[in-house]
């Protein structure tokens, strides 16, 4: 999520850096500055610039006193882009900036214009961080924070099974978030989500699979009648409850050691190895390999070796779930 990375907190500063490659957090900070311009004077005159439309005076005209003493917003895109020749009038201008003129530099961060960032850095420009979220658990702070944003509650299994089921995409899961928190009201919980987006293919799978290593057997019954009347391949299920018991019997055997080194020596993210230590409670040796031949005998069902796929796939649920409590 964006994040402030110096100690001034307001939008209408002359200088803002939003520093980072997240098209919708750079595009939430332009937001901000903008509204807040506006709050101030409705007439705020706003100048939304590629790095390709600022040639060398550009910055000097758009910024040279009005007789009418208006507000302006100026907004310069891609600013790591910017010639040789306009770098030295923004550099210029920031040692003398205008009053009631806020300028706003967007920069990839990296070498690529590196010293243009570090004047505005030296120059004392508001920074916001809008780094790309490559990571599950980023996403998964993201959506948290997009419910705190909005005075919202969620569970954090709901949290979770948003990102399983919308992906990595951080404008989908903000518009998700709006949906729920606009139809929905009290608390979000895992059920609300699925019966908004478990219709998707893959994360429906995987919450047959989940639930059926946690040894929730009516649950996972559940998701599976949906999952297959909502379309989802049989062959999908097989595959993720096959995935779930394995990731179960490689973390059992594993070594202890922290979710960082476990998940290099898996081959899972990190995520993953907390989630499946949570889910591998009661779970035996015995009971990971009965668990895999019967995934194994339902797979073998739903790809033409049985005359009733969907009962080989419940079957299947219920012998999971069975060894998922064998041990407890």
């Amino acid at each position: 999520m964006a994040t402030r990375k110096n100690s001034t907190d307001d939008p209408l500063a002359p200088v803002t850096l939003a520093v980072g490659q997240e098209d919708l957090l750079l595009d939430r900070a332009v937001q901000q500055v903008v509204a807040a311009a506006r709050a101030a004077d409705a007439d705020t005159d706003v100048r939304d610039l590629a790095s390709d439309q600022v040639q060398p005076g550009t910055l000097a005209e758009l910024t040279s006193p009005s007789l009418f003493a208006e507000r302006k917003v100026v907004i310069v895109r891609n600013a790591q882009d910017l010639s040789a020749d306009s770098v030295k009038d923004v550099k210029a201008y920031l040692g003398a900036p205008v009053e009631e003129i806020t300028l706003v530099l967007l920069h990839a961060g990296g070498a690529k214009g590196k010293g243009l960032l570090d004047a505005a850095r030296k120059s004392g420009a508001r920074e916001v961080a809008c780094p790309k979220t490559t990571k599950p658990a980023e996403r998964l702070s993201f959506v948290r924070s997009e419910f705190r944003t909005h005075g919202r509650s969620a569970t954090p299994e709901a949290c979770q099974a948003l990102v399983d089921s919308i992906g990595s995409d951080l404008r989908e899961l903000a518009s998700a978030v709006s949906q729920l928190i606009a139809d929905v009201e009290g608390t979000i919980d895992e059920a609300v989500v699925g019966r908004y987006y478990t219709g998707r293919a893959e994360a429906s799978s995987f919450t047959v699979a989940d639930r059926a290593v946690e040894g929730r057997a009516a649950e996972a019954l559940e998701a599976l009648r949906w999952s297959l009347s909502t379309g989802v391949p049989p062959v999908l299920i097989t595959s993720a409850l096959a995935q779930g018991v394995r990731a179960i019997g490689k973390l059992s055997s594993a070594r202890g050691g922290r979710p960082a080194d476990l998940a290099r020596e898996l081959g899972m993210p990190p995520w993953k190895i907390d989630r499946v230590r949570q889910q591998m409670r009661g779970w035996t040796p015995d009971g990971v390999a009965v668990a895999l031949r019967a995934v194994a005998a339902a797979d073998a069902g739903v790809k033409g070796g049985g005359d009733d796929p969907e009962y080989a796939l419940e079957k299947a649920v219920v012998v999971v779930a069975r060894a998922a409590r064998a041990g407890r």
